[in-house]
């Protein structure tokens, strides 16, 4: 079976967990994090405070308690994501407003966002779908014009770029995330991107349980104590290690799986052309990070008949998400199907197929093939 995905894990990252555990540094904020926090800047040229934190879902978190949203607010935020993006708006008792994508790059459609502003609105979330940034040119200017900050939910574009500026780094934070399945990993992990730099005292308290002990261990007070509240969203050390030894063949995964992503987007040229599938849309003054590869079918008979046909010939393919706005929860919020006609519609027919660092040519060649006699 050819996976879905195979974290890729070397000499390397082994050697940084045996050096992080024979130190006995086993907690967060050691000198593997720092590290980590030093790699990142580097392989991603953003400027801003970073934290590194126990997943992207808190990083999210964090963003929302320092945006101060309190019930009742209202966040903008695309339907087609993940539900950490929204779970975090939830958590502060804020209201989300789920907005259709732009069925192009399946990122949140900045055409329709002014209209869904309200008197009541706080925040717009945007979601860097497959590593193809969101338009944010014109999120930014109808943010700005209505005094309102932006998130990048960038969970899937470290390493992405829009109009030559890192992913995170344009909105007033940004989210990375470093699960297993992302393109560098730390098993589950996430980092926070202050660009509002003023705000990172306040972000390493919520981070620390709602103390001050990051300044303690720094030297600049002479104890820690209670400031507000907070939670433990700091990642072991240890887990940071597995970090830097990712980072550091940050040149070496990307290629890997750039290579993958272009031979599909070659081999599946001929389907596109014969309306069977479509293929991904890439922006001009976009640069991806061939996070996932996807097709567009027809409808959902078809993707759940190929879904099927590619297991039996030794390829593992999936989809997701299932838009929030028709989920249970979502209904529970008063959400209603055919709101959001082209979310639902991408949502029915995407699939996803294997892609990974040390994917072989041989193993792309066999999906490419499956998927075009099978289509």
């Amino acid at each position: 079976m050819i996976p879905f995905n195979r974290p890729s894990v070397t000499a390397l990252e082994r050697r940084y967990v045996a050096e992080a555990l024979s130190a006995g540094n086993l907690s967060g904020d050691g000198p593997f994090t720092r590290k980590a926090v030093r790699l990142l800047r580097r392989v991603t040229g953003i400027a801003s405070p970073m934290l590194l934190t126990t997943s992207c879902t808190h990083a999210l978190e964090m963003s929302a308690r320092l945006l101060k949203l309190q019930p009742g607010d209202e966040v903008i935020l695309p339907s087609y994501t993940f539900v950490s993006t929204a779970n975090a708006v939830l958590q502060c008792g804020a209201v989300p407003v789920f907005a259709d994508i732009d069925p192009r790059t399946m990122n949140l459609d900045a055409s329709k966002l002014e209209e869904l502003i309200t008197g009541r609105t706080r925040a717009v979330y945007v979601v860097h779908y497959a590593g193809v940034p969101c338009e944010m040119d014109t999120v930014m200017d109808i943010a700005r014009r209505h005094a309102l900050p932006v998130v990048e939910d960038a969970a899937q574009a470290v390493g992405s770029h829009y109009k030559n500026r890192s992913a995170g780094s344009i909105g007033d934070y940004g989210c990375f995330s470093f699960h297993e399945t992302k393109n560098y990993t730390m098993g589950e992990g996430g980092a926070l991107i202050l660009n509002r730099s003023e705000s990172l005292r306040e972000a390493e308290i919520i981070r620390e349980k709602g103390t001050d002990r990051s300044r303690f261990v720094r030297g600049e007070v002479d104890k820690y104590t209670w400031q507000q509240p907070g939670s433990s969203y700091l990642p072991s050390d240890v887990l940071a290690a597995t970090l830097c030894g990712q980072l550091e063949r940050f040149d070496e995964i990307m290629e890997s799986r750039m290579r993958v992503w272009n031979a599909y987007h070659e081999g599946f040229q001929q389907l596109e052309k014969a309306g069977k599938a479509r293929r991904p849309f890439i922006p001009d003054d976009v640069g991806h990070n061939a996070h996932l590869y996807y097709l567009l079918l027809e409808n959902r008979k078809v993707r759940d008949r190929l879904i099927e046909d590619l297991r039996r010939r030794g390829v593992q393919a999936c989809f997701h998400y299932v838009a929030l706005h028709t989920s249970p929860q979502g209904l529970s919020l008063g959400c209603r199907p055919g709101t959001l006609p082209v979310t639902e519609d991408c949502a029915e027919r995407l699939l996803r197929l294997p892609l990974y660092c040390g994917m072989r040519e041989k193993e792309t060649a066999q999906v490419i093939q499956s998927v075009t006699e099978c289509l």
